[in-house]
């Protein structure tokens, strides 16, 4: 694990061979952030702008009548429903839609995009639309379509339009590293979707909102940056997660800030930015995971003065090194220009056999190299484990090893699903509490299920 000297160096640029981008060679040594890196000024989005997908408000009317008077009509999944939120909101910038073939190949094989003036930015997992044989002989030599909700109402239009071949074997193997049963969004979204994708210019009709109490957490970019801006931000660094904070989570957070500090920055800003799309069975549910994130800052672990909140609609692939690349990527959209990456990030349990899908350190060190991600600051994981002779949580020493207690995921959601207490200082009492209460309102059938999903 890399020390915290180290954690603050740029990743290396790129340069140019032949017609090739490559890595330039990186230094002998780490090369420190300097202090005239300070600057007030917000990361700049991808593209140099951020998208807005989402019709402006006096011509809704007009652009609903043209929906009703367009013909073909796809229906979107809840998970179309997320990706049609990214998109809207420029978290995928400079995406201006559903991709089109050639956008779909550069993701899979490059993880990139390259623009019209042969600029790169990251873009590792595809945002898609998938459709059936028979709405593309619906949709004929249409060139736009209205994009529907389960209840049939527009949502979106997609024009200029793009239909090609939906290679899902390709599209697995080349997002997961495997074409093994068992990945939850390749089951989810990809094995019984249509044999095309269709891609486009996409407009959408009016902001994306879930009436799930939640969308005041919802921040879009645009939303984030004046936020940011509001609280004189000269740093952003983003920590999003998908489980419970616990006190290892916000040791390391904390100590982020006062390195930040020590550099230089005179008010750093933490976006903790829990995932909202989909994820797979055995996660928290995200309506209890942001009770418990409240506590955590009502309890006082996280400062609130320095601390904005907000959810990350983007569905959850579980697809490691490749996919973190994306959520590295949507927070420089947001602002951030520091991202912290933990032990394998975005990664989960092989599907079949008993072993991680992923190398735990391939995440941190992909991002340290991938294209487009050069402006963006990689901040590794310090290992943090229960310190038994302090009490609370701290982080690893290696020359006191028997004085360590790792506690996983697995074995935290074991202890709140059997009500029993962690240790005295893993995690806020009323944080705790949440995580009990929601696995006490489990039916039996659903706590059943998740011993079979989640080993002790």
């Amino acid at each position: 694990m890399a020390s915290m000297a180290s954690l603050f160096t740029p990743s290396p640029p790129f340069t140019t061979r032949g017609r090739r981008l490559v890595r330039a060679t990186p230094p002998q040594r780490p090369t420190p952030i300097r202090r005239s890196r300070v600057s007030c000024a917000l990361i700049e989005p991808d593209g140099g702008r951020l998208v807005d997908l989402v019709v402006p408000e006096p011509l809704r009317d007009a652009k609903r009548r043209e929906a009703a008077s367009t013909g073909a009509r796809v229906r979107l999944s809840r998970i179309d429903v997320e990706w049609v939120h990214v998109l809207s909101e420029g978290w995928a910038s400079p995406l201006s839609g559903f991709m089109r073939e050639t956008e779909f190949l550069q993701t899979l094989h490059f993880n990139s995009l390259r623009a019209a003036d042969g600029s790169v930015v990251n873009m590792s997992v595809p945002i898609v639309l998938a459709i059936d044989d028979s709405q593309r002989r619906a949709i004929g030599e249409s060139d736009k379509v209205v994009l529907v909700g389960a209840d049939d109402k527009p949502v979106a239009i997609l024009s200029n339009i793009e239909i090609y071949k939906h290679n899902k074997e390709e599209r697995i193997a080349r997002t997961w590293g495997t074409t093994a049963p068992g990945l939850p969004y390749a089951e989810q979204t990809i094995a019984k979707a249509g044999n095309w994708l269709i891609g486009g210019d996409l407009e959408v009709i009016e902001p994306i909102k879930y009436n799930d109490g939640l969308d005041q957490y919802r921040l879009s970019p645009t939303q984030l940056r004046e936020e940011f801006t509001r609280r004189n931000a000269d740093a952003v660094f983003a920590f999003q997660l998908r489980n419970p904070v616990h006190n290892g989570h916000a040791l390391l957070m904390t100590d982020t800030r006062r390195r930040l500090l020590e550099m230089g920055y005179k008010n750093p800003i933490l976006l903790l930015h829990p995932l909202g799309g989909y994820t797979k069975a055995d996660d928290v549910p995200l309506s209890w995971r942001m009770k418990q994130h409240e506590k955590v800052l009502e309890e006082g672990v996280l400062n609130p003065e320095t601390t904005v909140v907000a959810i990350f609609p983007s569905p959850m692939h579980y697809a490691g090194p490749t996919e973190v690349q994306w959520h590295a990527k949507a927070r420089i959209n947001a602002g951030a220009n520091f991202y912290i990456v933990g032990r394998d990030p975005a990664g989960m349990s092989h599907p079949v056999e008993k072993r991680d899908l992923y190398d735990a350190d391939h995440g941190k060190k992909v991002l340290s190299m991938a294209p487009g991600l050069e402006k963006l600051n990689i901040l590794p994981f310090k290992v943090a484990a229960y310190d038994k002779t302090q009490m609370k949580m701290a982080f690893f020493d290696p020359s006191r090893p028997q004085d360590f207690l790792f506690i996983s995921g697995t074995k935290m959601r074991t202890l709140a699903k059997n009500r029993e207490n962690p240790p005295d200082g893993f995690m806020c009492p009323g944080g705790w509490k949440v995580l009990v209460d929601y696995y006490d309102s489990l039916v039996p059938s659903e706590k059943d299920k998740l011993r079979e999903t989640v080993p002790a």
